[in-house]
């Protein structure tokens, strides 16, 4: 199957951090804190699998995986579409992640998705 990303990563290279966001319905959904650019060879994030013979930098460096902060399953496909994460007072955690194919257009220093802010999945 051919890889249909390269649409997206043109579109997200355009977005900077402290970009404004905008749902499909006009909400303004908060500003762009990180901008992640997909990578299709991203593996698929699994349980850790460290014995307790692991190294100490093997143990601090799986712990240092911070980002996107989701369920698992949604983390694989973040990572590989590419994403950014918003800054908005509509979560309780204060933040949502955006995956690539989620944005409509960027421009006049505006990122407009093409889906309402509801379906944004929160940071955890």
């Amino acid at each position: 199957m051919e890889q249909q990303g390269s649409g997206e990563q043109t579109v997200i290279s355009r977005v900077t951090t402290g970009m404004r966001v905008v749902d499909a319905e006009g909400v303004d959904v908060g500003t762009v804190d990180l901008v992640q650019r997909g990578d299709p060879n991203a593996v698929t994030v699994q349980a850790p699998t460290a014995d307790p013979g692991s190294s100490l930098d093997e143990l601090i460096e799986a712990a240092a995986v911070e980002e996107p902060e989701v369920p698992a399953d949604l983390a694989a496909r973040l990572l590989r579409t590419g994403y950014l994460k918003v800054s908005t007072e509509l979560a309780r955690t204060g933040a949502v992640y955006v995956l690539a194919d989620q944005i409509a257009t960027v421009a006049d220093g505006r990122v407009r998705l093409d889906v309402p802010a509801g379906d944004l999945p929160p940071e955890e």
